[in-house]
Order: C-alpha cells, then sequence, then structure tokens
C-alpha cells in the first residue's frame, strides 16, 4: 500500500504546490523546524527592535490532526486547488469506509468503518492534513499565522496596546476550526507575551 501511496503523493504534489500555505513549514523540501523557528523569531524581533511594541504569540495544537480529516470538506478544498478529479475520487475512496481493530497478541476487538481522517502511519496523511488546513493563512505586516505541521502560531506585534487585529484573528481562527472539525488540545494551546 505504501507504494501505491508514494505514486499518488508524487501525483498529488505538483497539482497543489501552487495552493499550499507558504506559511506552513511542514513537509517542504530543504524545509525544517530550525526555519520556523527563525522565521518566528526573526519577526518578532524586528518588531521588538523598534521598541514600544509587544510581541503575542499563541501557540496552537490540534487534538488528534490527522484523524479529523472529514474526506467531503478536503474534497471541496482540493476541487478548488484544481486537483484532478480521478484522482480526488482516489483519496476520496482512500479516506472512506476504512475497517480499523485494535489487536493486542491474540485478542482483537470489534471491527469498526471509519470515514473521518486519514490512516495512521500512512505516507498520504501529513500531506491531506496540511492541504486540509491551507485555506486558513494570514500574514500582515502586524501578525501572521505560521504552521509546521499539525501546530499552529498566530503572531500578533502590537503597537499601542491595539490589539484589534491579533483578537479578530484569533477570533477568524477558532470559527474556521469550529467549521472544519478541528478541536485544540488545550492542555497544549499557550500563549506567550513579549516587550
Amino acid at each position: 500500500m505504501k507504494t501505491l501511496e508514494r505514486l499518488f503523493l508524487s501525483l498529488l504534489r505538483p497539482q497543489v504546490q501552487h495552493a499550499q500555505d507558504r506559511l506552513q513549514f511542514a513537509y517542504q523540501p530543504g524545509v525544517g523546524v530550525e526555519d520556523a523557528i527563525i522565521y518566528l523569531l526573526h519577526r518578532a524581533h524586528s518588531h521588538l527592535d523598534k521598541g514600544s511594541g509587544t510581541v503575542r504569540i499563541l501557540f496552537l495544537d490540534f487534538s488528534s490532526a490527522f484523524n479529523t480529516i472529514q474526506p467531503t470538506l478536503l474534497r471541496d478544498k482540493l476541487g478548488r486547488m484544481g486537483v484532478d478529479p480521478q484522482l480526488m475520487d482516489w483519496i476520496s475512496d482512500y479516506l472512506t469506509g476504512r475497517p480499523q481493530y485494535i489487536g493486542l497478541k491474540d485478542i482483537k476487538s470489534d471491527t469498526v468503518v471509519s470515514s473521518t481522517g486519514a490512516p495512521q502511519g500512512t505516507v498520504l496523511a501529513p500531506l491531506l492534513f496540511t492541504l486540509y488546513t491551507s485555506d486558513f493563512f494570514y500574514n500582515s505586516e502586524l501578525c501572521h499565522i505560521q504552521k509546521y505541521a499539525d501546530d499552529t502560531a498566530i503572531v500578533g506585534c502590537i503597537r499601542d496596546d491595539r490589539e484589534e487585529e491579533y483578537r479578530r484573528l484569533v477570533g477568524d481562527f477558532a470559527a474556521w476550526c469550529h467549521t472544519n472539525h478541528l478541536q485544540l488540545n488545550t492542555s497544549k494551546t499557550k500563549e506567550g507575551a513579549g516587550y
């Protein structure tokens, strides 16, 4: 199955490259977590270096991220990206009606059929999730959203205690998460500020 997934991955990547979030640092050739950290620190430091400002960063983590992909929503998003309809059919079929069970030694649970999320440990799951979340992006002079796989940071460079844009962005992101059936892991969600 992994060979077939790699084949479909090689067909999908060129079709969606134009639509991927530029501030999604994961799964990009030649880009790593260090690049994400450097970008975030550079934006924050540049703002703070000007004086009389604050940087607020909300670090967000999705709960069971790859397990929450809704195939119908993903299909709509892939369609807007211009993905070949036959490839979209294969991806939809791949994500729906999957039998799953848990086994431990000689004991096996009942089989459940799943039509949500991507199969764990698959080659396609990370790319499908980044495509699923690529339609929410933001990058202005004072605020931006930056992603690394299923981790997200909302960064607000605040001047004169004016947080309206940052707060609106956080609210819009929360509404988008609800619409896309994504839940945040509140125990891993933290906000920090620097002056």
